[in-house]
C-alpha cells in the first residue's frame, strides 16, 4: 500500500508542478493583452479565450496534487478534533459515497464531451479568433484519471490510519511562506538548534 501511495503522490506532484507553469504563461499573456489593449489601443481577439483555457487546465490538472497534499476544503471545525482513526473511517465512507462516483462521472462524461469536440475540431465561440479548444476538452478525462488514481491512494491512507491511528503524510515538497518564516523564527530563538 505504501508503494502505491508514493507512486500516486509522485504522479500527482509531477503533473501538478508541470501544469503550474501555466501561471507564468497566463501572466505573460494577460500582461501582453493589457499592453496592446491600453497602450497600443489594439486588443487581441484571442487573449481572453487563451487565459480561460490555461486557467481551466491548471485548475483541473492540479486537483490530484491538491488532494494528495490534503489541500481540498473540508469541515475542519469538527474533523480536526477527531483521532486519525475516526477521521479515516469518515473519509473512507465519503470517498465511496461521493468522491469515486463523482470522479467516475467526470471521466465518462468528459470522454464523451472530448470525443464529440475532437470529431468536429471545436473552436471557441466566445471570440472572433476561433481559438481551437477541442484538444483541451481531453483535460477533463486526464484530470479524472489522475484524481481516480490519487483517490485509490487516499483509500490506502485511510486503511493504514484505521489500523495504526496515524496518517501517512505526503512527502514534503513545498512549504507555505508563513511556515518557512515561523520555522526560521524558531531557529533564531533557539540559536539554530531544533
Amino acid at each position: 500500500m505504501l508503494r502505491f501511495i508514493r507512486f500516486a503522490d509522485t504522479l500527482s506532484a509531477w503533473f501538478g508542478k508541470a501544469f503550474a507553469w501555466l501561471i507564468v504563461l497566463m501572466a505573460v499573456g494577460t500582461g501582453y493583452e493589457v499592453f496592446v489593449r491600453y497602450v497600443l489601443n489594439s486588443p487581441t481577439a484571442w487573449a481572453l479565450d487563451v487565459s480561460f483555457i490555461m486557467y481551466g487546465t491548471l485548475f483541473m490538472m492540479g486537483g490530484a496534487y491538491t488532494l494528495s497534499r490534503g489541500g481540498h476544503v473540508r469541515g475542519d471545525f469538527l474533523y480536526r478534533l477527531w483521532q486519525p482513526r475516526t477521521q479515516a473511517k469518515v473519509d473512507l465512507v465519503l470517498y465511496f459515497i461521493f468522491f469515486f462516483p463523482g470522479v467516475t462521472a467526470l471521466i465518462l462524461t468528459g470522454w464523451k464531451y472530448a470525443a464529440r469536440s475532437w470529431s468536429y475540431t471545436e473552436v471557441s465561440v466566445n471570440s472572433p479568433a476561433g481559438v481551437p479548444i477541442f484538444q483541451f476538452k481531453s483535460v477533463m478525462v486526464a484530470a479524472g484519471i489522475l484524481l481516480f488514481i490519487q483517490g485509490i491512494a487516499q483509500i490506502c491512507r485511510c486503511i493504514i490510519a484505521i489500523r495504526t491511528n496515524e496518517w501517512v503524510e505526503a512527502e514534503e515538497d513545498v512549504m507555505e511562506t508563513e511556515d518557512i518564516l515561523i520555522k526560521k523564527a524558531h531557529e533564531a530563538e533557539s540559536g539554530g538548534h531544533i
